[in-house]
Formats: structure tokens, sequence, C-alpha cells
């Protein structure tokens, strides 16, 4: 691990501060756009629009870097976003905010495939393990570090708007003064959507329904807060408590992976998902269950995605691996933009418990789904060793992780 940090620190620092700024404005947005009068609906419009851009420049990013380089790319997207950043507060308008987190989102996205290329690059078929994870925990860190630092700020003033402004800024002096080589980008053989979910039904119906948690969950969770009447320090814990949550449960559950059914873990987990949301849905509770609360959803969701990647990865060839990661992206990604939207209607019909009922409803199906999958077939004899993932990674990083991980027998 120390050599993988010694390689890709200026790139992981990087990340990281990226991270901060992210998860300062996207907490923000809701609980400023609850100040501004935003109704849920429009508020869920606007978080929906950053899985939008988010999805258009995972597709679109790969061909730019191609055509200009890393380099530009890199450049062009990093300051796109902190303009974007200082104009929220000015342009107090829930469509023009919508369209800016469609350019936050596409920019961010580009981003990420960016600098998972490049730190593919730099690890050889020994560290790219070790330095998948650094960069996973990086991520987590950026993300938790953001919330402490919301609950530092006014969300009414323009503070918290040019404070993540000036992190993405910085955050690239690392990236471009490293003397690291920009890597040559080779964009992997798409695979069918049909072939794909002939190969594992269960995974794909496990990232459209995971993409619509993650985004419900994570982009709603200060529109929700505010409907509470939450403070914003009691936002901002929450929203840092799903992600703590995330880190902290990754490595049991993939332990636990590595040795059972994945999809009768898939299963379980999403059954003590519905669970938990539908009781937190009806019963009211005190803040510090509800961070306890956050902690399991953060701790289900996380390694979920992970999992459903594993899985798939197990029925697969090592030829269709690279071109399969975009198709589960794409999967997860679309899922990603009804997410909020879907959270927002349901909020607006029955109040702030609607945050937690839609989740109940999409943990449901995924468990019911995969429940029916175990009964149609036996679960494959080897499988890949599991390997922690964001929900925000690129497909780059996906197809790493499914192209290095040896497979093992599974036991029992």
């Amino acid at each position: 691990m120390l050599k993988v940090l010694g390689h890709s620190w200026p790139l992981l620092l990087g990340v990281m501060l990226l991270m901060v700024g992210n998860g300062v404005q996207g907490t923000l947005l809701g609980v400023r756009g609850a100040i501004e009068h935003f109704t849920t609906f429009q508020l869920s419009i606007v978080m929906s629009a950053y899985f939008v851009g988010f999805l258009g420049g995972s597709r679109l990013a790969p061909s730019m870097i191609r055509r200009v380089g890393h380099v530009r790319v890199f450049s062009a997207l990093g300051s796109l976003i902190s303009a974007v950043l200082i104009l929220f507060p000015l342009v107090l308008d829930w469509t023009a905010w919508s369209l800016m987190r469609v350019l936050i989102g596409f920019c961010f996205s580009g981003i990420y495939v960016t600098a998972e290329s490049w730190l593919n690059n730099t690890a050889t078929n020994e560290t790219r393990g070790q330095a998948l994870s650094a960069y996973m925990i990086v991520q987590m860190l950026g993300i938790i570090a953001s919330q402490g630092l919301l609950a530092l700020g006014d969300p009414a003033g323009f503070g918290l708007f040019i404070i993540p402004s000036v992190l993405v800024s910085l955050a690239f002096m690392p990236i471009l003064l490293a003397d690291t080589p920009a890597p040559t980008f080779e964009d992997a053989k798409r695979i069918s959507f049909a072939k794909l979910f002939a190969t594992s039904p269960l995974g794909c119906m496990g990232m459209l329904l995971t993409g619509g948690i993650y985004a419900g969950m994570f982009g709603m969770a200060s529109v929700w807060g505010a409907m509470e009447g939450l403070s914003f320090g009691q936002i901002a814990a929450f929203g840092g408590t799903l992600y703590l949550g995330g880190l902290v449960l990754q490595y049991p559950i993939g332990w636990a992976s590595d040795r059972m059914d994945r999809r009768a873990l898939i299963m379980g987990l999403s059954g003590v998902g519905a669970v938990l949301m539908v009781l937190a849905s009806f019963i009211p509770l005190p803040f510090s269950m509800i961070l306890g609360v956050a902690l399991l959803l953060g701790g289900i969701i996380n390694p979920l995605y992970s999992l459903l990647i594993a899985l798939t990865n197990d029925y697969l060839t090592k030829e269709d691996m690279p071109g399969a990661s975009a198709g589960l992206i794409f999967l997860n990604g679309f899922g990603a933009i009804f997410g909020p939207l879907v959270s927002g209607w349901f909020m607006a019909q029955i109040g702030a418990g609607g945050y937690f009922l839609f989740l109940a409803l999409l943990f449901a199906a995924l468990a019911g789904y995969a429940a029916w999958r175990i009964s149609r077939r036996s679960g494959p004899v080897e499988q890949a060793s599991f390997t922690g993932l964001s929900p925000n990674a690129s497909s780059l990083a996906v197809g790493a992780v499914m192209e290095q991980e040896p497979r093992t027998r599974r036991a029992g």
C-alpha cells in the first residue's frame, strides 16, 4: 500500500479534494432550495439533473479524452465545475439550478473517467487492487469531510458555495503538476444489454434498482432533513453518517460475500434494508436513532453495489468483462435519474416519511427478485474476489476490478 501511495498520492489527494467539493454542493443545494421556498418536486428535479449529466458524461468522456487528451479534458471540466458552483447563489431559480446540475454531473463523470484511467495506468497488476481500494477510501473520506465542513457555515450565505469552488480548483494542482505521464486511453468494446441480461439477470436488475436507491437516498437526504425540521448541522451529520456506514461495513460484507452465495447475501441485505426503511417511515425516532438508521442504510447500499458487480463478474468470460462494465454503469445511472424524482413525488404526497418508504419499496423489489433468481438456477461454483467500489466510480474502475480479480471456489 505504501508503494501505491508513493506513486499515486497526487491523484488521490486531488480526488479527495474533488469529493469534498462535490459533497458540499450536493447537500447544500437541498437546504438552500428549501430556504428559497423551492417545492419538493422542484428540488427532486434539481437533484435528478446531476445524474442525467453524470450518465451523459460517462458515455461521452472517453471520446473527448481520445480527441484532446487527459490534461485538457481534466482542466476544462474542472474550470467549468468551479465556475458553476459560484453561480448557484447568484441565480436562485430551480430551472437554472437543474441545468447547472446537469453540467456539474457531466463534468464530475468525465473527471472520474480521467482520474481512474490515470490511476489504472500508474498501477501494476500486483498493485491494482490496492490502488482501487485506496481510491475508494479517499472518495469516501472526502465526502464524509464535506459534511463536517458544511456544519461550520451558513446555508443562506455565499461562503459555502465559494469553498467547494476553491477546493475543486486546488484539486487539480497536485494532479497536473505531478510527473506521472498521462495514459493512453482505449475504450472497451461494449456488449449488448440483451447479452448482459441473459448472463446475469440479477446483476442487471440489481444495478438498475440500486441506482434508484443510491440517488434517492443521497440526492434527497438534505431535502428530507429540511422537511423534518432538522438543523443544518444535523442534516450534515445525517449525510456524513450515510457515507461512514458505507466505509465501515464494506469490508465485513465483502468478507462474507467470498464465502457464501452472493445472491443470498444480496437478498438478505435488501430484506434488512426494506424492514429498516419501513420502520423509519412509520415510527418517530430520536435523532440519535436516525443516525443509527443512516449508518446501516449507507452500510447496506454501498456494498450492494459492489456485490452486484462481483456477482455479474462470476458469470462473465474474461473477454466480456471490460465491455460489461459500461453496461452495468449505464443501468445504474439510468436508475439513478429516476431515484430523486420518484422519491420527491412520494415526499410531496405523504410527507417526509415518503423518503424512507420509497427506499423500502426498492429494497423489497430487489430482495424479491433475488429470491426468485435463486429459485431459477444454482449459483456459480467459482467466484471472483470482492472489491469495494463507490457508486461514483466510472466504467474504467469497474472494468479494472472485474479484470484483475482472481476466481476462487466458493466455500460450502
